[in-house]
């Protein structure tokens, strides 16, 4: 299967989205229904699967990929991911001080790439150091530009002071600055909706909080809860007037379920989940 999905990936990001594919498929996976469908034409029109016929057809003009020894499957989506670098501590900490956007961006290709070749066409990209170059990456892989899935990207994720997704954090003090919403640090419901719309503002897909602590967070704890309840409401509450979903980052139990009774939609890592939040 995962051969099959390279071969498939590969073969129509190495062609003209704009050009018609017929792919001559010996086995594809119906989900719907639950069954292997044998010997199919699946049909792909700027870069759209338009139809799934059986037999083996042709068209003129059309580019034919011989897949007969194959398993076809949708493409899977990853729900959280971050393409903008391999984690590689303590020189991630030091890259983001001699790294610009272009050499993030670029950088970022090939892990967008390595994604797509093991068969994920879609994403999340839940939190970038580097705002701009996962926009851009999503937006080259959206015109063609660039091989590489689909992506929804959170953009920069949201804090409160000290929190998991504090850039500041571990910081030399002389350094720190005093972030705030822009720079995805709020503190109380006013910030809250601020932040919301710095992330509207700046082209993000998705909201992303970090509402405990983290296993790699710079801090005295992994799993304390990091927002107030008025806090996680009033993010929700400005998301659904900007038609963003809401995930947050949660490794203890009471910062999960705070989360969930404010109405956010995923609750991603889930490490020390109890009965009551599940």
């Amino acid at each position: 299967m995962f051969r099959l999905l390279c071969t498939i990936c590969t073969a129509l990001t190495a062609h003209s989205v704009f050009a018609t594919t017929l792919i001559h498929a010996g086995f594809v996976f119906d989900t719907k229904a639950g069954q292997v469908l044998t010997n199919r034409t699946i049909t792909v029109d700027e870069g759209r699967i338009v139809s799934i016929e059986a037999g083996y057809s042709q068209a003129l003009g059309a580019e034919i990929i011989d897949l007969k020894n194959a398993y076809v499957v949708p493409g899977f989506m990853d729900m959280h991911v971050h393409l903008d670098g391999e984690l590689d501590p303590p020189a991630s900490y030091s890259e983001e001080f001699l790294m610009n956007s272009a050499d993030i961006a670029l950088r970022s290709t090939v892990y967008a790439r390595r994604t797509l070749d093991a068969g994920f066409t879609t994403v999340r990209d839940l939190g970038a150091g580097d705002i701009q170059a996962i926009f851009a990456l999503r937006d080259a892989i959206a015109e063609g530009l660039v091989a590489g899935p689909r992506i929804f990207a959170a953009g920069k994720a949201m804090a409160t002071t000290g929190g998991h997704a504090d850039p500041t954090n571990g910081i030399k003090a002389d350094l720190r600055g005093d972030p705030g919403p822009k720079d995805g640090v709020i503190n109380g419901p006013d910030d809250a909706y601020k932040g919301v719309r710095q992330r509207y503002k700046d082209g993000s897909d998705v909201i992303k909080l970090t509402v405990t602590g983290g296993v790699l967070s710079l801090a005295k704890s992994g799993d304390n809860p990091q927002f107030t309840d008025d806090e996680l409401e009033a993010v929700v509450a400005a998301a659904k007037d900007y038609g963003f979903v809401v995930a947050v980052h949660a490794h203890g139990a009471l910062g999960m379920k705070r989360a969930i009774r404010a109405g956010v939609h995923s609750v991603e890592h889930g490490t020390f989940m109890d009965e009551e939040a599940m």
